[in-house]
């Protein structure tokens, strides 16, 4: 499948790097293979929505809302594709979905998120292959649906934590007090 997406990517000009690497199985393990931070990984997930697929391709360090989802696609129902299901629909391995809706016969929802990142490392369709490529390019070259699609709770709730410790340690470590010597 590797070599199709390269194809794919030659045969409409766009600009790429392939990434051979070691067998790995997620984007985390990818990003910890490539040292790169999650969120320059993109991750690509198959979604029902009503009676249609859509591949939503947002950042590897974020999940996926259900519900922008279908308030961005104007859905009735959306839910994600078990691995099985998938796997028979798309005729691959799960793991190995590439963002290249055009190559599976699927539309494409971007999360705005990706475009902050100058380049993104997609899968290009095997367990040792990634392209990396700039996130503008692949909205265009796939005409995606650009919207926010992040859960942005888990976010806001480690924010909400991190204020209330550190409100905690102020409180509970005593401030030095100035020591003043007297004069002999």
């Amino acid at each position: 499948m590797h070599k199709k997406v390269l194809a794919h990517l030659d045969k409409y000009k766009v600009r790429y790097t392939h990434v051979p690497h070691k067998t790995v199985y997620t984007a985390y393990d990818l990003a910890n293979t490539l040292k790169k931070k999650l969120n320059e990984i993109a991750k690509t997930l198959v979604v029902k929505v009503d009676k249609r697929y859509v591949l939503v391709v947002l950042p590897a360090n974020v999940r996926v809302d259900l519900q922008k989802v279908k308030k961005v696609l104007k859905a009735e129902s959306v839910h994600l594709l078990p691995e099985g299901v998938m796997e028979k629909i798309f005729k691959i391995k799960a793991g190995t979905i590439t963002p290249f809706g055009s190559l599976h016969g699927a539309e494409v929802l971007l999360d705005k998120a990706l475009l902050k990142t100058k380049e993104v490392i997609v899968n290009a369709g095997s367990f040792t292959d990634a392209v990396r490529m700039k996130a503008k390019d692949l909205h265009k070259l796939e005409k995606a649906t650009l919207g926010d699609v992040r859960d942005t709770t888990i976010a806001r709730l480690k924010k909400v934590v991190r204020k209330v410790a550190k409100k905690a340690v102020k409180k509970t470590v005593p401030k030095k007090k100035k020591v003043i010597k007297k004069k002999k």
